[in-house]
């Protein structure tokens, strides 16, 4: 199967964007079709916080076109708790809520875990064994959004690794960069937009940025990122590559996707 560059924003419904983003006559109604036309990608943060149903999930994928995908951020009370194997009832609640109605335009799945979550390899382990491999019939990729220093471990790539699990690359002054590979596709969250600029990054910036994107895309690992396992090189393959530009300045988040988009074209 070929692999994609898709990048993108958290979300469609932001008040400055209707400023910065959208045409001042667009219905909100219509928000997600624009955004969706314009990007490649959108992480879905709604999920995270309430539980979503089948019908608003076929709502979205037949709202974007072709090729677009969606990542959803797994519902918080799967992750935002002390004791992760205890997270069965959860996870399966999420996944069966309703995202296989999303098709072939269900991008990964985002764990994403409080800054204050350490790593257990015990109890972390248990929590990988609960991800399913798949739901109705559509299969299911997972990216996992640790923030906590403890997880610059080997053990825990080793982890992610065997269950085919992406780590998550997070661009951030608040948490800790974990560039390793471990999977067949890269996530990666940049939070460090600055509304000063228009594109909300420089165009050194979006020349790294799509240098880092293609090269993970043909199989490599960009040189300038200090990797926790440097003598470990990756399975030379082509990954997909989801690139969503998350916070810091999030009104200038459109302009830097369309303008890593333009570079990459």
């Amino acid at each position: 199967m070929s692999t994609a560059i898709r990048v993108g924003i958290g979300g469609w419904n932001f008040e400055p964007w209707r400023e910065t983003f959208y045409p001042k006559d667009l219905p909100a109604s219509r928000e997600l079709e624009y955004a969706s036309s314009k990007l490649s990608a959108i992480e879905v943060n709604g999920t995270y916080y309430s539980t979503m149903t089948p019908k608003t999930f076929a709502k979205w994928r037949d709202t974007a076109p072709d090729g677009f995908m969606f990542s959803l951020k797994a519902n918080r009370f799967a992750t935002n708790r002390r004791v992760l194997a205890e997270a069965g009832e959860s996870v399966r609640r999420f996944v069966d809520s309703g995202v296989a109605e999303l098709g072939d335009k269900l991008g990964p799945i985002v764990w994403q875990f409080a800054p204050t979550k350490r790593f257990d390899a015990a109890d972390f382990g248990a929590f990988l064994k609960l991800l399913p491999s798949g739901s109705g019939g559509v299969a299911l990729r997972h990216a996992l959004d640790v923030r906590h220093e403890s997880f610059r471990d080997p053990v825990f790539l080793g982890m992610a690794r065997d269950h085919g699990a992406a780590v998550v690359f997070t661009e951030s002054d608040d948490y800790p960069a974990l560039p390793d590979l471990t999977a067949d596709f890269v996530y990666t969250r940049v939070m460090r937009t600055r509304s000063e600029l228009v594109n909300g990054v420089t165009d050194e910036e979006l020349d790294g940025l799509a240098a880092c994107a293609t090269r993970w895309q043909s199989g490599g690992q960009p040189d300038r990122l200090p990797l926790i396992e440097p003598d470990r090189a990756p399975q030379r393959r082509e990954r997909d590559v989801f690139v969503l530009f998350i916070s810091g300045a999030k009104e200038r988040a459109p302009a830097a996707a369309m303008a890593l988009i333009d570079r990459l074209s």
